[in-house]
C-alpha cells in the first residue's frame, strides 16, 4: 500500500490548474504523481527504479535514469511545479531551479538535521543543514513557504519544507495564504 501524499505537497499544489505539467523527481512508486494526476495534472515521474515506475503506465509519463550518476535527463525541459520528497541530491538543484517556469513552483521536503537522533536517514551527506534550501533558492526563486524543525506524523522526523516560486517578469508578486 502507497503512503498518503504529504500535507505539504497538497498544501502547495491545490492550486495548480487542470493541466498543469509538474515534474516527481525521486517519484518512486508514485504517491505524488497519482494523487497530482487524479487532480488532473500531467505528471513526469522520474527513478532509477524501473519496477516501481511500471505501476504508474497510464498513470503518468515515466522517465528510467539514475539521474545521481548519469547526466540530467531533461536538459531544457520546464515544468508548472517540480517536486521533490525524501530525497537529497545537492547537485541536482540547478537542474531542478532550470525546470520551474515562470510562475512556477518548486515543492521540496527531505529530511534534515537533528534527523539522526530519531531514526534514518542518519548519514549528513542526506540531511539538510538548517536554512540550506533557502540558501538553494536565494536570488533565484522567491519562497512563499518555508518550514524547519521536528514533526510527529507520520513519522517522527527533522525535515526542511519549502514551497518558492519562480516571479514571472513585471508581474506582481500574488497572495498566498500561509
Amino acid at each position: 500500500m502507497l503512503a498518503a501524499p504529504s500535507p505539504w505537497v497538497m498544501r502547495w499544489a491545490v492550486e495548480l490548474p487542470v493541466g498543469a505539467s509538474v515534474l516527481d523527481v525521486a517519484c518512486g512508486s508514485g504517491r505524488h504523481v497519482r494523487w497530482l494526476a487524479a487532480r488532473g495534472c500531467r505528471v513526469t515521474g522520474i527513478d532509477r527504479d524501473a519496477a516501481a515506475l511500471a505501476g504508474l503506465a497510464g498513470i503518468a509519463s515515466t522517465i528510467v535514469a539514475d539521474i545521481e550518476s548519469d547526466p540530467w535527463p531533461l536538459p531544457g525541459a520546464v515544468f508548472d511545479a517540480v517536486v521533490v520528497t525524501n530525497y537529497l541530491h545537492r547537485p541536482l538543484w540547478p537542474h531542478l531551479l532550470a525546470a520551474v517556469v515562470p510562475g512556477g513552483r518548486l515543492i521540496y521536503e527531505t529530511f534534515a538535521a537533528g534527523n539522526e537522533t530519531v531514526g534514518k536517514p542518519s548519514n549528513p551527506a542526506f540531511l539538510l543543514a538548517p536554512g540550506e534550501l533557502l540558501d538553494a533558492v536565494r536570488g533565484q526563486l522567491r519562497v512563499v513557504g518555508y518550514e524547519d524543525g521536528f514533526v510527529a506524523s507520520p513519522r517522527n522526523a527533522y525535515v526542511q519544507r519549502l514551497c518558492a516560486v519562480r516571479e514571472r517578469a513585471g508581474a506582481v508578486a500574488p497572495r498566498y495564504a500561509i
